[in-house]
């Protein structure tokens, strides 16, 4: 995982987490990074303060952790396992709480991938029948699909597809 500041056209600032440069890359390309304060989906990389080593001869009263151990985050999913340690206790239960409660959202749901909005409006305008899906939309189909009063709501926790699984 990596973490990176972001912020919106509108100069709010919040952190992203991803599976790497080019997962943030792919949906910032694909318009899927909003800002969680204004929904903006006008998002990229806020400056990040640099690791600067401190002077060999500077004494200091006590170690500090660089700006590199602050945003550093090991290669595991804080939810599954490894790397929990270095997270306060709360927060790795109500992260596995929101991870078991999404899960047991979407488990009689049908992931559509790509398919989202357009299966979605189907079934709002009764062409095609009902049921529980899931899948993939960008900021700007969501806000018209919530335009159309098609109730939708992000999966607060990245889902891999069926496919994509090991």
């Amino acid at each position: 995982m990596i973490v990176f500041d972001l912020s919106c056209s509108q100069s709010h600032r919040f952190e992203g987490w991803f599976g790497s440069t080019n997962d943030y890359e792919g949906q910032r390309e694909r318009g899927l990074l909003t800002c969680p304060e204004c929904g903006c989906d006008q998002v990229g990389k806020a400056p990040m303060a640099p690791a600067v080593p401190a002077k060999s001869n500077a004494k200091t009263p006590a170690a500090l952790p660089s700006a590199a151990e602050e945003t550093a985050v090991a290669d595991t999913d804080p939810v599954s396992g490894g790397g929990e340690e270095s997270l306060p206790p709360k927060l790795v239960e109500a992260m596995k709480a929101l991870a078991k409660v999404q899960a047991e959202t979407i488990k009689d749901s049908t992931w559509v991938g790509e398919d989202f909005a357009k299966q979605s409006r189907e079934m709002h305008y009764g062409d095609r029948d009902e049921k529980l899906i899931h899948g993939k939309a960008t900021s700007d189909e969501a806000k018209e699909l919530l335009e159309e009063g098609i109730t939708v709501s992000p999966l607060l926790i990245p889902v891999a597809p069926p496919d994509e699984l090991n």
